[in-house]
């Protein structure tokens, strides 16, 4: 026993003796990296200061957009760390790196604790940095997320860590960060939100500034105020818990109401702000660069802004609406062959309301929803020449649940049967909603969402009239599709992208993709030349008649209104445009001309940027035939139905039957049959523009 003892205690022994050498030679191996790391940081020594590069933003004509002597409106002041708040340093160290002073650059037990937590929800969930290391990577400009821009990043670390002084970093740190809306560093940042010092930020207002630079578009309380506040709640919890304050004083700080600047100067140039906003949000998206890189990193944005465009957007907006009133606006304007957009409006005054109504904001659509539901229809074995009678009805669903009563504008209905041409020019909603009905509820919803609706659709009835909310990005995206013969290009606000070395590290890279049945889109897209052509008055004017007198070319389109907002978007196979009107708070349209502003600055607009582009028909694809009809009956046009229209056709859906009602032995019976058909029968500027199908 003593025998089998005395080994085992050997075998320890040696066991011991093997861990001590193993960690002796780690140790030493520790100590020969660390003073490693230290000479290099001598030897190199300080890193320089880079000087920030202002970002450059050119139209799509070469023309600046902003950026060279403008240096893009940001202020910066460099403030010893002496003259910064406490509470703000306080601040910043609590939540972005607590052991500041203790470490050497690196926190490795973070570093540990941030790769366990990555691990166990399988994608980056915590973030290690240090301020050494954010401020390294600050001063390094490129910010592509490679291994060679993390290692030489941690060299930068190394460098400052063994030539600055924590105090000397933690300053450079605080006069360098990002604050949003052009603040770069904390003086600029305690003028810009509180028309203070730094000197002077109370602990509610450092603990708010202190939160903004992890996301200064999400933690901004000028960009979402109460996504700032539950920002600043984390900050002063973690003063708290590093025992740099009371949790009394974090919950008094907390409820302490905060007086802003309400004279601050927007930091974005006065040429078409909110697609500037657009475009950066498309570089932190789709090129993946963050906010610093984007303000500071010295590149060259290409971007498929057309100025002579917007300025005429802009123009046409300021006016038509009332300068009185509080309504407001959107516009875009894309090329439907290749997504680019030419021109954005997303509100009538950047500097009062930065939030973007083309790319943000979700609005009911109205009947400008329709020319999905009758795409499908045509899909589903409709012609433009299916009638269905238009008269007071209610309709069940939800298994007889649940009933809808839709009415028509003004209450004016046929009593009588319309075709779908008709129904589309007129917006006659019995017709649609008995389309849809038809249909099956399901079939709309799958046909925008193929188009690329991405908002959430209700599967009710009221659909087919455009009842549930989408974005006017998405809408204007839609019916370049059909405009595009049903070829999908996403909007495209860049070009490409240099850094500032002049190389090419981002260009776009056209996608086509066929989603719609080229036939069925081009027939579609006839229909919607109907909202301008008087031949297809009926019991109410077509919707496009007050303003069709303002219109040179073809139109393909459609207008909607609901008691909040007004729209009206339309194409040449050149330009898609979208316009929406309504109030930021649900205030309903009272006022007549109110309704009225969308066509009339989608119309003025159209005809001022297209006015000295050529003629472009619309061109018919194969399985698409034209034929003469009678537009109250759908059926081929005789030489007595005067106000024949031509209409494009699926081949093999178009009709066979002639129309009987205009015949020589009709005419006295239907003599006084509609009013006006004399005046008609003289030829209209849409009838020549027919020429071009």
């Amino acid at each position: 026993m003593e025998l089998i003892t005395q080994e085992n205690l050997e075998k320890t022994r040696k066991w011991l003796r093997a861990i001590f050498f193993i960690g002796m030679i780690l140790f030493i191996l520790l100590v020969i990296s660390i003073i490693g790391f230290v000479a290099y940081g001598k030897l190199t020594g300080p890193p320089p200061l880079a000087v920030p590069q202002t970002t450059i933003y050119y139209a799509y004509d070469g023309e600046t957009i902003i950026g060279k002597s403008v240096q893009n409106g940001e202020n910066r002041y460099w403030m010893p760390l002496s003259e910064i708040s406490e509470n703000v340093i306080n601040a910043t160290i609590a939540i972005e790196d607590r052991k500041f002073y203790d470490h050497f650059g690196f926190d490795i037990k973070r570093i540990f604790g941030a790769v366990i937590a990555d691990l166990k929800a399988m994608a980056k969930v915590q973030g290690a940095s240090t301020i050494t290391q954010q401020y390294a990577r600050n001063l390094f400009l490129e910010h592509d997320k490679t291994w060679k821009r993390k290692i030489e990043e941690a060299l930068y670390t190394i460098r400052l860590e063994t030539n600055y002084s924590k105090d000397e970093i933690l300053e450079g740190y605080l006069n360098t960060i990002y604050y949003g809306h052009g603040a770069y560093g904390i003086e600029a940042a305690a003028n810009y939100y509180f028309n203070k010092h730094a000197s002077e930020l109370d602990l509610h207002e450092a603990a708010m500034l202190a939160g903004i630079p992890k996301a200064p578009s999400y933690y901004s309380p000028f960009a979402n105020e109460q996504k700032a506040k539950t920002r600043q709640k984390i900050v002063l919890q973690s003063m708290a818990q590093s025992g740099m304050i009371t949790e009394a004083e974090a919950n008094e700080a907390f409820e302490k109401p905060i007086e802003y600047n309400n004279d601050k100067k927007m930091a974005t140039k006065k040429i078409a702000p909110y697609f500037q906003d657009a475009v950066k949000t498309a570089l932190r998206d789709i090129v993946k660069l963050d906010e610093r890189t984007i303000e500071l990193g010295g590149l060259r944005v290409y971007t498929t802004l057309d100025p002579e465009a917007q300025e005429k957007a802009e123009t046409h907006i300021k006016n038509i609406i009332n300068p009185e009133s509080e309504i407001e606006v959107a516009l875009m304007a894309m090329e439907p062959h290749t997504g680019k957009v030419r021109a954005l409006v997303g509100g009538r005054d950047y500097e009062k309301s930065p939030f973007n109504r083309v790319t943000q904001a979700e609005r009911m659509p109205g009947s400008t929803f329709k020319p999905f539901l009758y795409y499908t229809a045509l899909a589903h074995g409709f012609t433009p020449s299916t009638v269905m009678r238009s008269e007071p009805m209610t309709f069940t669903y939800d298994e007889g649940r649940a009933v809808y009563r839709p009415d028509n504008f003004n209450n004016y209905y046929a009593n009588d049967f319309i075709t779908m041409a008709q129904a589309l020019a007129l917006s006659d909603n019995i017709y649609a909603v008995k389309t849809h009905m038809f249909l099956g509820i399901e079939k709309l919803i799958e046909t925008a969402k193929l188009l690329g609706i991405t908002s959430e659709l209700d599967a009710v009835p009221s659909l087919a009239l455009g009842t549930s909310t989408v974005k006017m990005i998405d809408m204007v995206k839609a019916y370049g599709t059909i405009a595009n013969g049903g070829v999908r290009v996403n909007p495209v606000f860049i070009e490409k992208v240099e850094n500032h070395k002049g190389e090419v590290i981002y260009e776009y890279k056209s996608e086509h993709e066929q989603i719609l049945d080229p036939a069925l889109a081009f027939v579609t897209a006839h229909l919607m030349t109907g909202m301008f052509d008087t031949k297809l008055n009926s019991y109410t004017s077509v919707t496009g008649q007050s303003i069709a007198n303002k219109l040179t070319r073809l139109y393909a389109g459609k207008s909607g209104t609901t008691t909040t907002d007004s729209w009206m978007i339309g194409f040449t196979p050149q330009l898609v445009t979208g316009v929406w009107i309504g109030y930021d708070r649900d205030k309903t349209l009272d006022i007549v001309a109110e309704r009225t502003y969308a066509k009339r600055i989608w119309a003025d607009f159209m005809e001022d940027v297209l006015q000295n582009k050529p003629f472009i028909p619309f061109k018919a694809p194969k399985g698409t035939v034209p034929v003469y009809i009678d537009p109250t009956n759908g059926l081929l046009a005789t030489s007595g139905c005067k106000n024949a229209r031509l209409t494009y056709y699926v081949e093999g859906t178009e009709p066979t039957e002639y129309c009987t009602v205009h015949l020589p032995n009709h005419a006295d019976e239907h003599k006084e049959e509609k009013p006006g058909n004399e005046e008609n029968a003289d030829k209209t500027w849409f009838d020549k523009l027919f020429n071009w199908w």
